[in-house]
């Protein structure tokens, strides 16, 4: 067997192969004579088929197949040889074979990079210090509180905290427009979940009452056929609607199981969780500084093939959070915004890789363990989740590769350069 790999420009290689006509043969009649034993042809007793048959009857097929596998057989050979990191599977072409002559094929493939390693110790970074004050937690509390309230229709007129219920049909320039029409849509004044100009027409309105709101769309708005656009929304509020909030009392803690204590007990435990909080977004703080860390120190060389893999990943991953169901690619939204996102992802795949390879970090089954129990307790029955994780390989491998990059990142974090910042709890709780 003769073997040769090129480069064909940044991580593509070509490999050319030949394998000797003989080994070839040899197979094929091995299994010729194996199937001679057991075919059943008319005319013939069963194990008593004549070679010169057996081959006109089965040989284009037994040498299609031979072929196939000594081929993928001498790919794996030959990448083992010439310790070779393909990504993903190559494309062959491979050249009409007939007896006698020599298997020649060619294998087109990407490899991985190889990676100089650098900057991966004494990544500097910022690990945030929150003190949880009282008022932290009294604003805890009253959301709570909020999540319990009730809301109670009222015969006054609309004013600043209500719920108005209202029916409404917009037309730009008399025309109406996608999205421009609702019925019994609920609006908090003062939530600013709607646009400015709608919630503020929405101001002592009475239950019934019907009026027309002028509102102008921002010129960024998300739907291009409204942005910078003035809209005629004509309301009509089925009714108006007051909060009613619970007291923070004995009453209050025990519909959240508390029996011994009351609200104190319930204000220990509502900041017991703040802690926890604050503790894992401490955690999800450091770990990305150090990962960027890691990003900035390297510039990696990526395979193409990787990065329209991650895109791809991206693209379908959007459309199922969004509750849809891809039944033709041209659902799928366009490629070009999700290119940067995909091209970060598989640098940091590449370097967390890497470090764990130098580093000699091999996957700790106690964390795999510990991490299944986390996932499993968040569902009613939590044996059964963990008995779906291992009988399903896939899912167990995302779950190891999770463990493998925090693992990773503990490694990094143990060799950064660290430094406290004292932040505000709403500030370091702030989203993203």
């Amino acid at each position: 067997m003769t073997v040769s790999v090129e480069s064909i420009g940044g991580l593509e290689r070509r490999m050319k192969a030949e394998v000797p006509a003989e080994r070839i043969d040899a197979e094929i009649e091995k299994r010729l004579q194996k199937v001679a034993r057991t075919a059943k042809l008319k005319g013939f007793r069963p194990g008593k088929v004549p070679l010169k048959v057996v081959r006109q009857r089965f040989g284009e097929d037994v040498r299609k197949e031979v072929v196939t596998e000594v081929v993928q057989t001498t790919w794996y050979e030959a990448i083992t040889e010439h310790k070779l990191r393909p990504v993903g599977g190559p494309r062959i072409e491979t050249q009409e074979n007939t007896a006698g002559a020599d298997l020649a094929f060619t294998a087109t493939f990407e490899v991985l990079p190889d990676i100089d390693l650098k900057g991966h110790e004494g990544i500097a970074v910022e690990r945030p210090v929150a003190e949880i004050e009282g008022s932290d937690v009294d604003e805890m509390l009253e959301k709570i509180r909020k999540q319990r309230g009730h809301w109670h229709a009222v015969e006054r007129a609309s004013r600043a905290g209500d719920r108005v219920v209202v029916d409404f049909e917009g037309t730009i320039d008399g025309e109406a427009f996608p999205g421009g029409s609702g019925t019994a849509v609920p609006v908090v004044l003062g939530e600013g979940r709607m646009l400015e100009d709608f919630e503020k027409g929405l101001s002592e309105l009475s239950p019934g009452e019907e009026r027309t709101i002028e509102v102008r769309f921002p010129e960024d708005y998300g739907a291009e056929e409204v942005a910078g656009k003035t809209a005629s929304f004509k309301v009509k509020a089925q009714r108006v609607e007051e909060e009613h909030l619970p007291e923070l009392d004995d009453k209050f803690a025990a519909g959240f199981g508390i029996e011994e204590g009351g609200i104190e007990k319930l204000r220990a435990e509502v900041e017991d969780n703040m802690r926890e909080e604050v503790a894992g977004k401490v955690r999800e703080v450091m770990k990305r500084q150090v990962l960027e860390g890691l990003l900035d120190a390297n510039e990696v060389e990526l395979p193409g093939s990787l990065v329209e893999q991650e895109i791809e990943a991206m693209r379908y991953d959007m459309i199922r959070r969004m509750g849809g169901e891809v039944t033709d690619i041209s659902q799928l939204p366009p490629r070009e915004p999700f290119e940067e996102s995909a091209r970060r992802r598989v640098s940091l795949g590449l370097l967390i890789g890497e470090v764990r390879r130098r580093a000699e970090i091999r996957i700790d089954q106690d964390l795999i363990r510990a991490k299944l129990q986390e996932i499993a307790s968040g569902y009613p029955n939590p044996e059964e989740v963990v008995k779906i994780y291992a009988s399903n390989r896939d899912l167990m491998g995302q779950l190891e590769t999770s463990v493998l990059e925090e693992q990773v990142v503990q490694w990094l974090l143990e060799r950064a350069k660290v430094s406290d910042k004292a932040v505000a709890f709403k500030e370091l709780m702030k989203p993203e």
